[in-house]
């Protein structure tokens, strides 16, 4: 009896070293798959101010908690759990899964574009025909929104993790992904928590209690915010579009050949080949968005037809 207990302490402890030997690398294995997501990391902090602003400056904070609530949960209990599955029973279906979602990304960018560039055919919109919500029904439309935005680009987020650990050990699968659904969400809506506050620090700042050139900086940063925000909703536009379209292009064999072939033609300057990648899938994000938005109004039209 007592040795069928010794031999099974000393399974078990071969067990938590060997556990404890491949956990040894997650840092690192975070570190690198934070670094294949930056680029998806930059499009969502510069996609999420637009949906706050416009808004009552008290409530920004809670809508951005709203959010990254809301996005983590989606990445650990939704997509971290949704690509384990996948990729062990049909790891065929998570890149059909992740073009439809840059399909998704590429519409909502095409509209955002055509609403920028168009004029309403009847002349502006009158008072009584806009309409008519309260403060809170139009934040629960901009969570909403962000939200759907943001699953959107979690789920390449975690696609791409899991991509990286989808040969070892499934603790160690387990621990990367949700070590990177907390970084990622936390390191993205801090960082948006900053911009959107960045207006209150410099109206703190600019108060006749401080010395003239802190005023002079408050100031400065209550004038800047504006049209910085105003150039992050431009990004975070093109940031769906670019992303959207690099997605789709991924998950198919002839155009990811030619991205790598345009980034190994330019590999000698990494900047233009950033520059000529990014601008070939914005344009070709708004292609396709164009498509999907034709799609939509087809199937808009026909189907009263139906009922």
């Amino acid at each position: 009896m007592a040795s069928g207990l010794v031999a099974l302490l000393d399974d078990i402890s071969a067990l938590v070293k060997v556990s404890a030997a491949s956990l040894d690398g997650v840092p690192a294995q975070v570190a690198k798959t934070t670094g294949k997501v930056s680029g998806i990391v930059i499009d969502d902090t510069a996609v999420t101010p637009k949906y706050v602003v416009g808004l009552d400056p008290a409530r920004e904070l809670s809508i951005i908690y709203q959010i990254a609530r809301k996005s983590l949960f989606n990445k650990l209990v939704l997509l971290s759990p949704a690509a384990l599955v996948l990729g062990y029973f049909a790891p065929w279906a998570i890149t059909p899964i992740l073009m439809l979602g840059g399909a998704y990304l590429c519409f909502e960018g095409y509209e955002k574009v055509h609403e920028l560039f168009s004029s309403p055919a009847d002349g502006p919109a009158k008072v009584e025909d806009l309409p008519v919500i309260t403060p809170q029904e139009l934040e629960q439309q901009r969570v909403a929104s962000a939200v759907r935005t943001d699953i959107i680009l979690s789920a390449e987020i975690m696609a791409i993790a899991y991509s990286e650990v989808s040969g070892q050990a499934i603790v160690n699968q387990i621990v990367v992904m949700v070590a990177v659904a907390v970084f990622i969400t936390v390191a993205v809506y801090g960082f948006v928590a900053l911009i959107v506050k960045a207006d209150d620090v410099g109206l703190h700042l600019a108060q006749d209690v401080h010395h003239p050139t802190t005023q002079k900086l408050g100031r400065g940063i209550v004038r800047f915010m504006p049209h910085f925000l105003q150039i992050l909703s431009y990004v975070g536009t093109t940031a769906m579009l670019w992303v959207g379209a690099e997605i789709i292009a991924h998950g198919i064999p002839f155009t990811a050949h030619l991205l790598h072939e345009l980034e190994v033609a330019l590999a000698h300057l990494p900047v233009v080949a950033w520059l000529a990648k990014a601008l070939s899938c914005a344009i070709g994000g708004l292609l396709i968005g164009l498509v999907v938005e034709k799609l939509v109004g087809l199937v808009k039209k026909l189907r009263p037809q139906q009922q």
